[in-house]
């Protein structure tokens, strides 16, 4: 995705709109720090990996529209789970930068997280459960130890947890 960098109006506009917010209204990096409670230097790498995006003013200075609020918010939540931000660009993909998404855009993104998230439960899930029987087993019988890996057999399979990873896909 490619940034946009128009000239921002004057950081005023919008302001008089009293309780109620202007669709066009737009952020400085400070404003949009305080507001969600995410560093500027955070919220400038965001825009590096384009999962957010601002305008210039005449000065240079960043400014973000209104609707980014949601996109910073979702990505708090994401990292507060450990979801990679990879998987947060992945969803982010199809949801519009320069514009104020739509429900439908949200709804889209939304569907595709939450294929994702199932699959992350399901693993956290199987990771649960031989965890609890490993760690319960005491490792009494080596025969019957899921971990047990005489001579660092796994090794050929490649670097990681081998046995505890992911479920192999199915087809």
């Amino acid at each position: 995705m490619t940034r946009t960098t128009r000239t921002a109006p004057d950081a005023g506009a919008g302001a008089d709109a009293g309780a109620r917010h202007a669709p066009d209204e737009l952020m400085t990096i400070g404003e949009m720090s305080r507001r969600t409670g995410v560093a500027a230097s955070a919220l400038r790498f965001y825009e590096d990996l384009g999962l957010i995006a601002s305008l210039r003013s005449e000065g240079n200075q960043r400014r973000y529209p209104r609707h980014m609020l949601r996109r910073v918010s979702l990505i708090s939540v994401a990292k507060r789970l450990g979801i990679p931000l990879t998987d947060v660009q992945e969803v982010f993909a199809t949801v519009p930068l320069d514009t104020t998404p739509s429900h439908e855009d949200w709804q889209r993104a939304s569907r595709q997280w939450r294929r994702q998230l199932d699959e992350r439960r399901l693993a956290i899930e199987r990771l649960e459960r031989e965890l609890t029987g490993c760690i319960g087993c005491g490792c009494l019988s080596m025969k019957a130890c899921g971990l047990l890996n005489p001579d660092d057999a796994l090794a050929e399979a490649g670097a990681g947890p081998r046995r505890l990873g992911p479920a192999p896909e199915t087809t």
